[in-house]
């Protein structure tokens, strides 16, 4: 029987200075909504007892990927502040159930703590450019 679905299992963000030279900085505990909703433009005229709608163009609003805090791995993602990226995000080991690409820059800052509770910190990447399925 085929899977009637798929696990966040094996999701890695990689970033680099290039395309080619993608590598993972931390590991994610979780990501956002890829691809955006397109805005609504309005297509009613008089003759409609209804609202009409087409999609516009889509919103791309800030990324924001949430990590265990590591000194490490928060210092290296500091350091690519203020650069411009290339980012990868793969579903499954090397981007077999699905690989997304785009550029942009990106903001890290650690998250406010709980008790009993990881520290983490969270990666806020805006996009430049459109998310691609780059899926082989």
């Amino acid at each position: 029987m085929a899977a009637k679905g798929q696990s966040t299992i094996n999701t890695v963000l990689k970033i680099g200075a290039t395309a080619n030279a993608l590598t993972k900085v931390t590991p994610i505990k979780s990501y956002p909504d890829l691809f955006g909703t397109p805005d609504t433009i309005e297509i009613t005229d008089l003759e409609d007892e209804m609202q009409k709608f087409v999609p516009g163009v889509r919103s791309a609003d800030s990324m924001d990927f949430t990590a265990n805090f590591m000194i490490a791995n928060f210092k290296a993602l500091v350091a690519l502040q203020d650069q411009d990226l290339f980012f990868e995000l793969d579903f499954g080991e090397n981007g077999a159930n699905g690989k997304f690409t785009w550029s942009g820059r990106l903001a890290v800052r650690i998250n406010g703590g709980d008790v009993n509770a990881a520290r983490e910190m969270t990666i806020t990447v805006f996009p430049d450019s459109e998310i691609v399925d780059a899926t082989t």
